[in-house]
This record gives structure tokens, sequence and C-alpha cells, in this order.
């Protein structure tokens, strides 16, 4: 979930995606759900900087199948 407009740019500058992240409004103004996939080898470096940029209650869970 991401905080305010400022930060969410900052979150979505770090992430990457087959094409772009899935963002949801929350019902909570200014506040968003961000879904994307990434490398596992990523995560390690990835969430911290995810959380630096304001990002909050990141979930990870790992992906079956990817059909692209």
């Amino acid at each position: 979930m991401v905080s305010n407009r400022k930060n969410f740019q900052k979150v979505l500058n770090l992430l990457t995606s087959i094409k772009d992240p899935t963002v949801s409004s929350l019902s909570r103004q200014d506040w968003f759900a961000v879904e994307t996939v990434i490398d596992e080898g990523t995560v390690r470096t990835l969430i911290p900087r995810l959380k630096v940029a304001g990002a909050q209650g990141i979930i990870e869970y790992p992906l079956n199948k990817l059909i692209h």
C-alpha cells in the first residue's frame, strides 16, 4: 500500500513489471494498492527500498505460473 501521490510515484519508479503494475484505489483517500510480478532475486534489495519510498503492508507470495 502506498499513502499519498508523492510516495506513489516513488514506489512506481522502483517497480518493474511486464507492462505496468496493477494499481487499485483504496477506500481511504490517497491510498493505493500496487501489484506487480518481480524477479525473486531482487526481493531482498527491493523491499527495503520500497519501505524507504513509503510503501507499507508489502506482501510477497510465490508465483505458480506466468504466461507471457
